[in-house]
């Protein structure tokens, strides 16, 4: 008889959660894109750092931003401080995003 694992089932339970989890705005927001490079494993590259860098409220915002390039380029040249720190974390997370999914 096999003994019972318990870190080996936190791993299965893990990764059965990862792979049922719903997708997140800036994920969704990327597959609606309409962009000729936006599949799912990409996309959900991109949520993963968005995850790791965004709050939860940032995450919106940048999937308002995907959805209407217009608003990227209003909140880029907005005088408004909220705005200005928002385009620098948005910044980092495009950076990273870029270099974590990039595609070979």
């Amino acid at each position: 008889m096999k003994k019972f694992n318990p870190a080996a089932a936190v791993a299965v339970a893990c990764f059965l959660w990862a792979g049922s989890a719903a997708a997140g705005p800036v994920e969704t927001a990327c597959l609606k894109s309409g962009s000729s490079a936006a599949n799912p494993a990409l996309c959900g590259c991109i949520q993963q750092v968005a995850d790791m860098t965004l709050s939860g409220d940032d995450q919106k915002m940048a999937a308002r931003l995907i959805k209407n390039p217009d608003k990227a380029q209003e909140i880029r040249t907005s005088d408004n401080a909220r705005h200005e720190a928002f385009w620098l974390r948005y910044k980092s997370f495009g950076e990273a995003a870029e270099t974590f999914c990039a595609q070979g």
